[in-house]
């Protein structure tokens, strides 16, 4: 189709034309010796003429010639002929923070005061985040601790939530210092089979968080209509009517769909704290448990689970994402700061707000069933039961407290897990498609299996609890594939720049990120031993993990944490101590 020019990668895109140079020359402009790679396309040296061409009148162009310059405009201006990645949002749909400056010059590098008017239009993103937090899988967690533990945990809640809080900063600090998300980032950072193994792997946890979120929800349509509706009904509730809200509130701008968000933790933290006031708590007990460090030999399979809760790997991908919903001046270091400033303040005050609630669900339960006899069999679909045979509720039953904020909590993770999907499936692949058909085939991906399981598992509470411990086994798997590359790329000077995070922080953040891989690998040591049986099936398991674990240790390496000398002198012992 275009014999006779050169290959298309080597045409200059239109974008960088210089200003006088008019597109009907450019096929006749590569001489012998000059190659117009992408590395010297936007050099400012001028292309070389041949002699006397200077001279010479325009000649007519051919055929040839305009039916390459018709392609032209649809080619890309990068070195290779991938689709120019999509944005986390388009300009149009980003939120202006700085519509109301001080007049006169501004120093690009001086970070501006602080206003409590650019706080509330940063506020929105953090929130959207801390959803992770309080999902059904987070509250199935507070409520066996609380029945399992009593007040003992509390303490471990806080430094966990802490302790996500770190690194959902560090993934904003990356999502505003580059202007691009973690699944972008990815994919331009490692080689076409890692990243595919990180995409599928990022894929996988969201179909399990999302199965969680959606079985959650309905469980909350189940119990505020008496069983009317079955477990497989609220799934198909949950999933038809809340994929097409998001996509409605989603064409009516970032702000409206945050609204939304704020009357769902609103929902969460007034039933919540309603099930508090009317089970009456110890205050004593309660802080004491906050303050006091305590774990015994009983509860650590409660406590893995709390720490466990913390970070949900397709989160971390989320927040990079989110805060770039704000329109931020990348040429302006103050600028930057200013926007991390914020975000990090508004992130703040979000996780306050979800510990908080998770606080008063594990204190609930804590005073309700600690040391009873229900307090091994208590699960998300019979804890409104147990509250209800317990408490009553007086005039509006606790059942439905319950089910009210159980079914926010669900419906809000959903939207979440739906935007998530959204930003990995195009970040990882970049597939040239409309965001509303990204959001339909990732909804797609996860709706299906979930619907599966709430068939299979309808009218059995403990084979839901047994569901509930894999799907939290399959996204303990995948947290290193989401922290190793945050980590790796927020520590990179030549992608950061001024906004490398120091080597105190970095230290700080790769001791966070093994402590929780560590605690993650004692929960699926724990899981396996009890639960794998057979020597085929173990001998699968085994060749799984040593393949999970080579991938690992290749990510670390990648990134410069693990020198090679190291994996080589490893390496070499093993061999010796073998062979």
């Amino acid at each position: 189709m275009l014999s006779g020019l050169h290959r298309e990668s080597d045409l200059i895109p239109p974008s960088v034309w210089p200003e006088t140079l008019d597109a009907s020359t450019l096929p006749c402009m590569k001489q012998e010796g000059t190659q117009l790679s992408p590395t010297n396309q936007m050099s400012s040296a001028p292309i070389p003429i041949a002699e006397g061409d200077i001279d010479k009148k325009p000649r007519k162009r051919t055929d040839e010639e305009d039916e390459a310059n018709q392609l032209l405009p649809s080619l890309p201006d990068s070195h290779s002929l991938a689709w120019d990645p999509e944005p986390a949002f388009e300009s149009s749909e980003k939120i202006s923070v700085f519509e109301m400056e001080v007049v006169g010059p501004i120093d690009p590098d001086v970070v501006p005061p602080f206003s409590w008017n650019k706080l509330w239009l940063f506020t929105g993103p953090g929130f959207l985040m801390s959803i992770a937090f309080l999902d059904p899988g987070n509250l199935e967690g507070d409520l066996q601790a609380g029945a399992i533990a009593g007040y003992s945990l509390l303490w471990l809640l806080m430094w966990a939530t802490l302790m996500g809080l770190l690194l959902q900063m560090l993934s904003a600090r990356l999502g505003v210092a580059t202007g691009r998300h973690l699944a972008e980032l990815c994919r331009e950072e490692y080689p076409k089979w890692a990243r595919l193994v990180l995409w599928a792997m990022a894929e996988v946890t969201l179909i399990a968080a999302d199965i969680q979120e959606v079985i959650g929800s309905a469980i909350g349509i189940w119990v505020l209509s008496h069983g009317a509706v079955p477990l497989w009904g609220g799934v198909v509730i949950t999933a038809s009517d809340w994929s097409f809200m998001f996509l409605f509130l989603e064409s009516y701008g970032v702000r409206k769909l945050e609204a939304v968000f704020a009357v769902l933790i609103s929902t969460m933290a007034l039933t919540f704290a309603g099930m508090f006031a009317a089970t009456k708590p110890s205050g004593t007990e309660l802080l004491t448990g906050l303050l006091i460090p305590r774990l015994s030999s009983n509860t650590i399979r409660q406590a893995v689970g709390v720490v466990g809760c913390v970070i949900t790997p397709h989160n971390v991908f989320l927040h990079s994402a989110l805060v770039q919903s704000r329109e931020v001046d990348h040429g302006s270091k103050g600028r930057v700061q200013e926007a991390l400033n914020y975000y990090s303040i508004e992130s703040s005050i979000a996780l306050v707000v979800m510990f908080t609630i998770n606080l008063l669900v594990t204190s609930v339960f804590a005073k309700g069933f600690y040391g009873s006899k229900e307090a091994q069999s208590i699960g998300l679909a019979n804890a409104g039961q147990y509250l209800q045979k317990k408490y009553d509720g007086g005039y509006f039953p606790i059942l439905y407290i319950w089910g009210i904020g159980l079914l926010a909590a669900g419906q809000s993770s959903t939207i979440t897990g739906t935007y998530a999907g959204q930003f990995i499936m195009g970040g990882f692949l970049n597939l040239p498609i409309k965001k509303w058909l990204r959001s339909t085939i990732s909804r797609s991906l996860a709706i299906v299996p979930t619907i599966i399981v709430a068939v299979a598992f309808n009218s059995s509470n403990a084979s839901l609890d047994i569901l509930n411990e894999w799907l939290n086994v399959l996204q303990c798997i995948q947290i290193p594939f989401a922290l190793i590359p945050l980590l790796t790329l927020v520590s990179k000077e030549q992608l950061m720049g001024s906004f490398t995070i120091s080597p105190l922080l970095q230290k700080v953040a790769w001791s966070v990120a093994a402590l929780l891989i560590t605690i993650n690998g004692y929960l699926l040591l724990d899981f396996f031993i009890s639960e794998v049986q057979g020597v085929l099936v173990g001998l699968v398991v085994c060749t799984v993990t040593a393949a999970y674990v080579s991938f690992i240790v290749y990510l670390l390496h990648y990134g410069g944490v693990l020198p090679s000398s190291w994996i080589s002198l490893v390496s070499s012992k093993f061999l010796r101590s073998h062979y």
